[in-house]
């Protein structure tokens, strides 16, 4: 089985496309892609989360803090964009600082987004959601990254020399009913299960935080690590991802087995990853609901 493939999007009669850029290499990763294909890129980054090298990759490249819409809205319309996609990872957890405020100072804009379309709750999909609403009042619509670099999603089968364990394939099954139920509520994307025991589950604080937490949980080491996409996963933002630091962050905190859903997550540097996997001896695994269920009744 191979992944889904999404439609290349067609290109506008100026080219343009416009990225709001956060932390990590998804942003850098993109940027590239989009140029090989003849787009000019227009990258508006998250002041102190944005790598910095994507100024090299882009038409254009600004900064501006997170609670800043208004910036990055003007940006864009003053260059002609007329379509943005998003990408990198947002860090949550100023929402939480006691000076928030005065740190954040939001914008007018942030302010109507946040009261007009962000009151309710504060999960990833509310926030994400409210972004693009705020967004298209100015006619700036927001696509999937995924549309222009399809080839990021992973496909299907092992991906490394090593392969799980039939114990390991029992946490495999375990963890990947919740981390769907996590992703149904919109909590995370990652549950780590050792022996049928929920060890850590992602919230705000990220993949690799919460692998960091579960080495510290479970000091023997040997864990499993289930990432997987929302049941009904919005490909223009949040999609799972899973890069170098990934399996690095898994190396240091004990894990041994990864699995992710075919199809459905973000592979970023491919080659490397695998490399680097088959040297700590990590199992890698991309699979689907069906192909578990099939070896659980097996």
């Amino acid at each position: 089985m191979t992944a889904n493939i999404l439609p290349f999007p067609q290109k506008s009669e100026s080219n343009r496309v416009g990225l709001l850029a956060g932390a990590g290499r998804y942003p850098i990763v993109f940027a590239q892609m989009a140029r090989e294909q003849g787009y000019t890129v227009h990258c508006m980054g998250v002041l102190g989360l944005v790598d910095e090298d994507l100024r090299e990759l882009c038409t254009d490249f600004k900064m501006a803090p997170l609670a800043r819409l208004g910036k990055a809205i003007r940006f864009f319309r003053q260059r002609g964009v007329d379509r943005v996609v998003m990408a990198g990872k947002i860090e949550k957890r100023v929402l939480f600082d006691p000076y928030r405020i005065v740190k954040l100072l939001p914008d007018w804009r942030t302010i109507h987004m946040w009261v007009r379309y962000a009151a309710e709750n504060k999960k990833d999909d509310t926030l994400l959601l409210a972004v693009i609403r705020e967004f298209a009042r100015d006619n700036i619509a927001f696509e999937s990254a995924l549309d222009f670099c399809p080839e990021l999603l992973v496909k299907h089968g092992f991906l490394t020399s090593r392969k799980p364990s039939p114990t390991q394939w029992k946490d495999v099954r375990f963890g990947w009913s919740l981390a769907k139920e996590m992703g149904r509520l919109d909590i995370g994307q990652t549950v780590v299960v050792n022996d049928t025991a929920v060890i850590a589950i992602e919230a705000i604080e990220g993949t690799d935080e919460c692998i960091r937490r579960a080495g510290g949980l479970c000091r023997r080491g040997g864990f499993t690590v289930v990432k997987v996409a929302k049941p009904q996963q919005d490909m223009r933002f949040d999609v799972p991802t899973v890069g170098v630091q990934t399996i690095q962050t898994m190396h240091e905190a004990g894990a041994r087995v990864l699995a992710i859903e075919a199809g459905m997550t973000i592979l970023l540097d491919e080659p490397e990853v695998l490399e680097l996997a088959n040297r700590f001896g990590i199992a890698i695994v991309s699979l689907n609901a069906e192909e578990l269920h099939l070896r659980a009744v097996a």
